[in-house]
């Protein structure tokens, strides 16, 4: 299959088989169109963000990056393949939208440095030049619930690209003329931390790399065979469970959505907000507000594989000792390096265009899991 279209990633065929012979299947995988381009947003300085208490804001932050996004390509009928990384986020789009996108972005980036005091990056990569340094970039698309499929991306193009984007030597984009107004509408950020499902203990946020000179795909498959088979299958080890999810409508956390979203807090649709909120309770009484959050936990980002595997999972320390000792062997052998942090709840972000389909949760674990178990990869890499 080479579709060159903005269609490409729309076209895609969705898999169902289980994920680890998915990621061992390289036939079906695609290579991105070489007229697509990377775009990667993230937080400078998140690292110390996090040391300082401010995890939630930052993984609402990336979470906006995503939504500004996902916004506009819906009004177009195009879908991309998005990947959040606690910290910021990557996205994979066709040529028609790149400007648009990226200057929206760096509309973005100005509302967070002037409400929240952080700088957010905004690069570009074309797709092309990925490929000429030697990079491979292919993707698939890995069926998860009834309406949520995620991509799954094996070779270096995604790193490369992150890399590049990340050097001090960087030449950021310029905004233009902006036509489009930033949408960030469906932005929330309602639920509290979230402690385990019954049964569970903790929350295990691991971040894996491929070693090298090693069969990205073989050594990927590994992994997640050893998950399914320390910690069952995928929705046994789902960290979000309903039973678990509990709204947080303090004025604290509406404040600091509205910042993200308006840019400003605007009184009247603050206790709108408020209100809604406290409808919620009701709402997820009823026969359609428990379908919905149903579907949340379907329809929760526990998983990303964009040339490094990234999960949220949920589980006791037996079974994480077993699995830190089988990732022991594997690093030890030169197959992986892997990062690790260990915590008591998850905490969730959302973008919700609409009750049914249109939403998706993304999780990290407290405390800034994603963020610190990628220090503990650079640490094993200097």
């Amino acid at each position: 299959m080479q579709v060159t279209s903005d269609l490409f990633y729309n076209q895609l065929p969705e898999y169902k088989l289980p994920l680890a012979e998915l990621i061992r299947n390289e036939d079906l995988f695609y290579q991105v169109p070489q007229d697509w381009h990377v775009i990667i947003t993230d937080i400078k300085g998140s690292t110390k963000a996090v040391i300082q208490g401010q995890h939630e804001t930052v993984n609402l932050l990336a979470t906006g990056s995503i939504v500004a996004v996902l916004n506009f390509v819906f009004k177009r009928g195009i879908t991309v393949p998005f990947f959040f990384g606690g910290d910021g986020a990557t996205f994979i789009v066709p040529p028609s939208v790149l400007d648009v996108l990226m200057d929206l972005l760096l509309l973005y980036k100005e509302n967070v440095l002037l409400n929240f005091g952080l700088e957010l990056r905004v690069g570009t990569l074309p797709v092309q030049q990925i490929y000429s340094k030697g990079n491979e970039l292919r993707i698939s698309k890995f069926n998860i619930a009834r309406s949520f499929s995620i991509p799954v991306v094996l070779g270096t193009g995604l790193s490369y690209a992150e890399r590049l984007i990340k050097a001090e030597d960087y030449l950021f984009a310029q905004q233009g003329d902006v036509t489009e107004v930033l949408d960030l509408s469906g932005m929330q950020c309602r639920w509290d931390k979230i402690g385990p499902p019954e049964n569970s203990s903790e929350v295990v946020t691991l971040l894996v790399v491929s070693g090298k000179n090693r069969t990205q795909s073989l050594v990927f498959s590994k992994v997640v065979a050893l998950l399914d088979d320390i910690y069952g299958e995928p929705r046994k080890r789902q960290p979000i469970s309903v039973a678990k999810l509990k709204l947080n409508t303090t004025f604290n956390r509406l404040n600091r959505e509205m910042r993200s979203r308006m840019g400003e807090i605007r009184f009247f649709e603050l206790i709108r907000t408020w209100l809604i909120n406290f409808y919620g309770f009701i709402y997820f009484l009823t026969a359609h507000g428990k379908d919905y959050l149903n579907r949340l936990v379907e329809m929760s980002d526990t998983l990303v594989i964009d040339g490094k595997i990234n999960t949220v999972i949920s589980g006791n320390d037996t079974q994480r000792l077993k699995l830190l000792r089988a990732l022991d062997i594997l690093e030890k052998e030169g197959e992986i390096i892997y990062g690790v942090h260990i915590s008591n709840d998850a905490i969730m972000s959302c973008y919700v265009r609409d009750l049914v389909d249109g939403h998706v949760h993304f999780v990290d674990g407290s405390e800034g899991g994603y963020t610190k178990a990628a220090m503990m990869v650079k640490a094993k890499l200097v």
